[in-house]
């Protein structure tokens, strides 16, 4: 199984999704480095409010820099550029949200990220992406909490860490 890419699903859904977090997605060239990229090849890049996505981009991978744009406190968004930087604490966060996200997008869901996270080689204590989300990330949802990025039922409230 592959994972699902940026090219099989609805841009302008996604546009929108993270739109609500003023993130703006720019659609980079098939042919040229993705510009903000942390780990290159078809990698997610982050620059600001910038989400730069080729079509081979790794769904998984887009949202995860999302997300951390989402997390990361005005200060360093302000700076932001590749190295989304972070501890582990919010790191872990940062997971938590993008599984979260994935349910907002028709092509993901919760069943498919899972699956994605694990066969591209996310390493969690319990073994699998699923396992970690529902039985040994109550930390992670705590932060999310603290930082007021979840409402009262634990969903997106779609606002950036102060």
């Amino acid at each position: 199984m592959t994972v699902l890419r940026y090219a099989d699903i609805n841009r302008d859904e996604f546009r929108t999704l993270l739109g609500r977090y003023q993130i703006d997605i720019i659609d980079s060239d098939n042919d040229k480095d993705i510009p903000g990229s942390f780990w290159g090849d078809e990698e997610a890049g982050l620059i600001g409010n910038k989400l730069y996505c080729r079509d081979d981009t790794p769904l998984h991978s887009a949202l995860h820099e999302a997300c951390h744009y989402i997390c990361m406190d005005e200060q360093r968004r302000r700076g932001l550029h590749t190295d989304a930087g972070g501890g582990y604490d919010e790191e872990n966060a940062v997971c938590y949200l993008q599984i979260l996200l994935a349910d907002y997008i028709a092509e993901m869901g919760l069943a498919r990220m899972f699956s994605d996270m694990d066969e591209w080689g996310y390493s969690f204590r319990l073994g699998s992406a699923r396992r970690w989300y529902e039985e040994d990330a109550q930390d992670a949802l705590d932060w999310l909490t603290r930082y007021r990025l979840l409402d009262e039922n634990q969903q997106p409230n779609w606002q950036c860490r102060l």
